[in-house]
């Protein structure tokens, strides 16, 4: 059995994660003792050709492809992985970074199409909605009547004495300047590029 021998000045890419704004102060990510812990209860483990220990082993290998790998975006952040970790790691965190990694250059923008919409409605009305790409689905697993549901959404909800889902117009000018200043208005411009 090959030994994984990495110390914190190892790795540039485990350094960049855990620099990474989005890394919680308590990702133990040195810490890894490669037990798989995590393989073993992860559904996106169980259901396709991921494997969160081999993901941590890549970054605290200090491999780059990792950002290529396709099977990096099939994990669910269920936070299995990080419930089960003996060392406080969260795999599931790791791979958020590492999915953000790859969009900023450039890759796997097309695995995130289908929630351009998501996206979209945030910036017509304030809030995110179901991708439309995932309607024909819901509809087989639910039924047409959560298709009628969402159609008439607007008239349920003033049934129920209820407002708008749409917000006011100074909200959404404010939610508008938020998106643009944090990089989703670009992002999203960038992904609609693919379509």
């Amino acid at each position: 059995m090959k030994t994984l021998k990495i110390n914190q000045d190892s790795s540039q890419l485990a350094r960049e994660i855990l620099d990474d704004l989005r890394a919680s102060p308590t990702l133990e990510l040195f810490k890894c003792i490669q037990c798989g812990m995590c393989v073993s209860l992860c559904p996106g483990a169980r259901y396709s050709d991921y494997n969160p220990r081999k993901m941590v082993k890549n970054v605290l290998e200090g491999n780059q492809d990792i950002l290529s790998d396709e099977d990096i975006w099939n994990c669910f952040y269920c936070y299995t992985c990080h419930s089960v970790c003996p060392v406080n790691n969260s795999p599931s965190e790791v791979n958020q970074i590492l999915r953000q990694k790859a969009i900023e250059e450039g890759k796997g923008l097309e695995k995130i199409a289908a929630f351009l919409s998501y996206g979209e409605n945030f910036l017509d009305i304030g809030v995110g909605t179901i991708p439309t790409a995932f309607f024909d689905k819901l509809v087989e697993d639910l039924g047409s009547e959560w298709f009628d549901f969402k159609v008439n959404l607007e008239s349920v909800r003033e049934e129920l004495g209820l407002g708008p889902v749409s917000l006011p117009a100074e909200s959404m000018d404010e939610i508008n300047e938020i998106l643009k200043i944090t990089g989703l208005t670009q992002r999203l411009e960038n992904i609609r590029r693919l379509e």
